[in-house]
């Protein structure tokens, strides 16, 4: 099996692939590439429907340079370094591809990679080789989605953590979200009116988001049941 970056060849199979319909198996398959490997070569790119091999074979090569003159998260001594690296990329552009800022998918992937899941600003900044002003906006606006918490020592130094709740605010936060949206989809369909095509997509809109945070809570209770 073929080892190494994906080469531009490869890229224009996987690109043609999806455009034929074929799954990332039977892509992997074809190139002889584990599975994951084009499930994150596609993700890290813009997706099924936006992938272009050039763009995503000039992204991965500026990636590459950046690597080498960026500091990277802390490297467990059990874990080769390259491997973690190749992690902590693929764990960032999957917060990316949700839609979060890259700072902040930085600093929350720094966060998980860490034995202690905790770090201070300055720590941060020094391990992602940014400026102190950055981290300050990423972990303020991190801190406000509930993804980390905030704490400050005897040296009156603010240390950053995760922990294992972290997730689990998270989603109650996004099922409080849900339930602002259901009471938006209601109001508007009545102010359009149930029988009409627009008040009635309302109608099932705020229905579906009802259901959803519904059964985001009772998952949520369920996964802390004793």
């Amino acid at each position: 099996m073929p080892g190494g970056r994906l080469t531009l060849h490869e890229r224009e199979c996987i690109a043609a692939g999806l455009a034929d319909g074929l799954g990332y198996t039977e892509i992997g398959r074809q190139l002889e590439r584990p599975t994951s490997t084009v499930s994150r070569e596609v993700t890290r790119n813009g997706g099924p429907s936006r992938y272009r091999a050039d763009r995503a074979h000039r992204a991965t090569m500026a990636r590459a340079r950046r690597s080498r003159a960026t500091a990277q998260p802390p490297v467990p001594a059990t874990a080769p370094d390259e491997a973690v690296r190749d992690f902590a990329a693929h764990f960032t552009d999957l917060f990316v591809y949700d839609g979060m800022p890259r700072m902040q998918a930085r600093v929350l992937t720094c966060l998980h990679l860490t034995d202690s899941g905790s770090l201070t600003a300055a720590e941060l900044a020094r391990q992602l080789d940014v400026s102190p002003a950055s981290i300050s906006t990423a972990v303020n606006a991190l801190e406000s989605r509930d993804l980390l918490r905030r704490e400050r020592d005897s040296r009156r130094r603010d240390h950053y953590y995760i922990d294992g709740d972290t997730w689990y605010r998270t989603t109650l936060n996004l099922a409080r979200a849900a339930e602002e949206r259901v009471k938006a989809a209601r109001h508007g369909a009545e102010l359009l009116g149930v029988s009409t095509p627009a008040g009635a997509r309302l109608h099932e809109i705020g229905r579906y988001l009802d259901y959803l945070g519904q059964q985001m809570v009772l998952v949520v209770e369920r996964w802390h049941r004793p």
